[in-house]
Order: C-alpha cells, then sequence, then structure tokens
C-alpha cells in the first residue's frame, strides 16, 4: 500500500516552514482507496513568492486547521503505507518536522518519483513534476496546489510501476507487509484479489517471486492454484506468502508481460514456461515452376518463420483456412498429396496451379497477399486493445516487423504521435515467444483495432 502525498509550505528557513495545504491518495498500485486534502493554518506568515506560485494566502487560511487537528488523520491514512511524493524527501521531512513540533516520532517508508523516473524513464528533458507528466501525456489540472500535484503523482507512479519489468518497486512493498502479517491465510490472500484480466505473482515469505501467471479473472485462477492437488499446487499452497497482481484489461498484454517476466525473473515453479511455446512453423518458398508454396515443418528457433503454432493440429487448421479464403492449391500447400490435380479443382475451388493452368503470376499475388496478412515483417503498427479502464486503451507497438512494448494511454489523447508514443510505450524484449503470441492473437480475430504507421 502507498500514500501518494503532497505539500505545500510557507517557504522560508530550513526546519522552519510550515504546512498550508496538503494532499494525500491512499494507492494500492491499481487505484485509489483512500483521500484526504485539507488547507492547514501554518501559524506563521507565507512567503510573497509562495503566494504568487500557489495562489494560498493567509486570508484563505485563518479558519483552515492547525497542523495538530490533521496529524491523527494523516497518521491513520498513512498507516502501513511506503510514503510517495515527487521529490519525497521534501515532503517527508515536512512531515517529520511538524510531528516533531508535537512530540511524535512519525516513521515510514519513503519513494521519490523523481529518481524512479531517471531510472525507468532515463533521456526526459525535465524531471520536474509538470513538464514530466505532459511529456508523458498525463493530464494535470490546479499545478502548484496540494491535490492536482498529488493526484498528477498518482498517475505517474502507475506508469512507473509498468515500467518496473525487474518488478523491484513491489517486491520492496512486499516484503514490507509480510513481516507485518506473519500467518497470512489462502482466503485472505484470496479475498483481496480482483475478478479481471492481468498477470498475478506470487510471492515467499521474503518477498521472492516464485510463480507468474495470467488469467482473463485473477481471482479465479488463483483459486485454482489454491485449490489443486498436484504436486505443483501443493508446493506452492506451502509457500506463497502474498499474490500481487497487475490488471491489463487486454489478454494479449497479459500474455506478453507474463512471457517476458518469466524469463526475466526465472520463478522456481515457471520452468515449463521458460521453454519455447511454439512447435510448428510455415515457411515459403518459390517451386522449380515459379509458384510459391507454403509448407509447415517442426519449428528451429534459428529459422524465421510467416507465423508460427503451438501444435500440429493448430497448423493444419490455419493452413487450410488460409488455403480456402486466398484461393490456394492444396497440392502445393502439401495439404493432399496426388501426382495429378487436388481434389479442390474438381470442385471449382483451385484455378490449376497444380496442373499449371493458372499462370505463377496470377497465383503468387493471392499467395502475396496471404503472407502479408499472416505476418507482420517489416510493419510499422499499432495495435489497439482494451485498457485498464473504461476511459483507457492499452498499445501494443511494432516497429519495422519487431515488437517494440506496450504502454496505456487516455481516450483523450492523439496517440499516433512518435514522440508520446516513446515516453508511454514500457520496452520489452522481441523474441520468437513474443511473436507467436501476437500472430496468434491476430490469427484470432479478435476486436483489436490496428493502426499503420
Amino acid at each position: 500500500m502507498y500514500a501518494i502525498v503532497d505539500i505545500e509550505t510557507t517557504g522560508g528557513k530550513y526546519n522552519e516552514e510550515g504546512i498550508t495545504e496538503i494532499a494525500i491518495y491512499r494507492f494500492d498500485g491499481h487505484e485509489v482507496v483512500d483521500q484526504f486534502i485539507s488547507l492547514v493554518n501554518p501559524e506563521r506568515e507565507i512567503q510573497p513568492f509562495v503566494v504568487n506560485l500557489t495562489g494560498i494566502n493567509n486570508k484563505m487560511l485563518r479558519d483552515a486547521p492547525k497542523f495538530y487537528e490533521v496529524a491523527k488523520r494523516i497518521v491513520e491514512i498513512t498507516q502501513d503505507c511506503i510514503i510517495v511524493a515527487h521529490n519525497a524527501s521534501f515532503d517527508y521531512r515536512i512531515l517529520q518536522m511538524e510531528f516533531k513540533r508535537l512530540g511524535f516520532e512519525y516513521k515510514r517508508k519513503s519513494l521519490c518519483t523523481v529518481e524512479l523516473s531517471k531510472k525507468l524513464i532515463p533521456e526526459m528533458e525535465s524531471y520536474k513534476l509538470g513538464k514530466l507528466v505532459r511529456a508523458l501525456g498525463i493530464p494535470m489540472s490546479d499545478r502548484h496546489r496540494a491535490s492536482g500535484d498529488a493526484l498528477a503523482t498518482v498517475k505517474l507512479f502507475q506508469l512507473l510501476l509498468d515500467k518496473d519489468s525487474e518488478k523491484d518497486i513491489i517486491q520492496q512493498a512486499v516484503k514490507t507487509e509480510i513481516k507485518k502479517k506473519v500467518a497470512t491465510r489462502l482466503l485472505d490472500i484470496l479475498e483481496n484479489l480482483p475478478s479481471a484480466t492481468g498477470v498475478y505473482y506470487m510471492h515467499n515469505n521474503k518477498g521472492e517471486i516464485i510463480y507468474i501467471g495470467k488469467s482473463k479473472n485473477i481471482k479465479k485462477r488463483v483459486n485454482q492454484h489454491f485449490t489443486g492437488t498436484n504436486n505443483k499446487s501443493k508446493k506452492i499452497q506451502k509457500q506463497v506468502a502474498a499474490v500481487t497482481f497487475e490488471r491489463t484489461g487486454s489478454e494479449l498484454v497479459a500474455l506478453l508481460k507474463e512471457s517476458q517476466e518469466i524469463k526475466l525473473k526465472k520463478p522456481i515453479y515457471n520452468r515449463a514456461q521458460r521453454r519455447t511455446i511454439f512447435q510448428y512453423g510455415m515457411t515459403s518458398h518459390t517451386d522449380e515452376f515459379g509458384y510459391i508454396n507454403f509448407r509447415l515443418e517442426k519449428a528451429d528457433g534459428r529459422k524465421k518463420y510467416i507465423t508460427t503454432f503451438t501444435n500440429i493440429s493448430q497448423a493444419k487448421h490455419v493452413m487450410f483456412k488460409l488455403t480456402e479464403e486466398f484461393g490456394l492449391c492444396q497440392k502445393l500447400n502439401e495439404l493432399y498429396a496426388t501426382k495429378k490435380h487436388c481434389f479442390q479443382y474438381t470442385i471449382k475451388e483451385c484455378q490449376g496451379a497444380c496442373i499449371k493452368e493458372e499462370t505463377p503470376e496470377s497465383y503468387n499475388k493471392r499467395a502475396l497477399q496471404a503472407i502479408e496478412k499472416y505476418s507482420y515483417s517489416n510493419k510499422d503498427m499499432l495495435i489497439i486493445d482494451r485498457g485498464r479502464h473504461h476511459d483507457e486503451r492499452s498499445a501494443i507497438l511494432i516497429e519495422n516487423g519487431e515488437y517494440k512494448g506496450y504502454g496505456f494511454y487516455s481516450l483523450n489523447y492523439q496517440i499516433t504521435n512518435r514522440e508520446v508514443l516513446k515516453t508511454i510505450i514500457t520496452p520489452m524484449q522481441n523474441n520468437r515467444d513474443v511473436q507467436h503470441i501476437i500472430q496468434s492473437h491476430l490469427r484470432r480475430k479478435n476486436k483489436f483495432k490496428i493502426i499503420t504507421l
């Protein structure tokens, strides 16, 4: 659990400032679950430059509560939380100073979104909050007021969680929470999981990730692990201390995240998924008569395929479908063994390439159309799918036929801007497994929107 904080102060000498406004959003890593926003009477004058910057003046604060009147609420809303702020050393110092004046020691762990941004989004022109969120396409209102700045920091922090492929932030948070919950029961873990699409991470009592999975219904899938009777399920039940998750909205994004993070983190109970997930590939070659032929073969990681398949039955199904859709020849595609014409020619569904009646030029036009549809080689495009919320969409970026990564964007933002794309996209590895995942999903005619760049 995180407490996203922003504080406005009177300005003045170091450790003599007073709080004029405070905003705290209690954030579970997915959504805001509580909030506290209040003006505060600092019992001292505000520096003129601060009045000009924030618009908060002494008259506005005359009837505002003093810090001791809001202190209890601040303690409660930040209980068991990691303090997150943009330039956290400042906000955390101010809070500690105000509590010290009351004779109370205030201690919390803290995270700074300036430091995290420099690590996870390098080469930005500026890391000042206003300029940074504008460059990232994050909407912002009430700049230099606590609630506006804190809410922008919430959205920035969510983006940083998405970009943290090493899962350092979340593992540290889990480690902190586990110490406070010595005996976490499986039912307690399940209670806090959503029935939503995303990726889930099972942690042991040291916070380490022992299993990564994806599901259209996270709660239901984790419950299957907890009630399973096979050896792996029993081992997981014995060792799991916490389950964290990330909503993706899109099943395709969930599959891509799961694939990369298993390879990256190598969890002890994901051994099977570390191996290549496709077994067959489709290739093409031009025969001695000039016709393009398609062939299915056992997958070889060194070869480049038009598209790949999990098993032979799926491969044959797609090959028959492709042959029918583009009016191709079953004999040339090695689906009908014969020395004469293919069966499709008999029923007028093949134009006679098998017996050289159709010219190679005419036939190959359709064969190339099939390759174009079933492969995204050399293409620049965005695959648009569901987001985590109703006003959000996910975007998967393909450049020159290579998977570059994914990101989420607000529906009222122009996604085709290349500069904005570079900032919102979380870079991911391009490999044959992710290409297989993307091609498999595109073949299924899911409700994706494809934007050609």
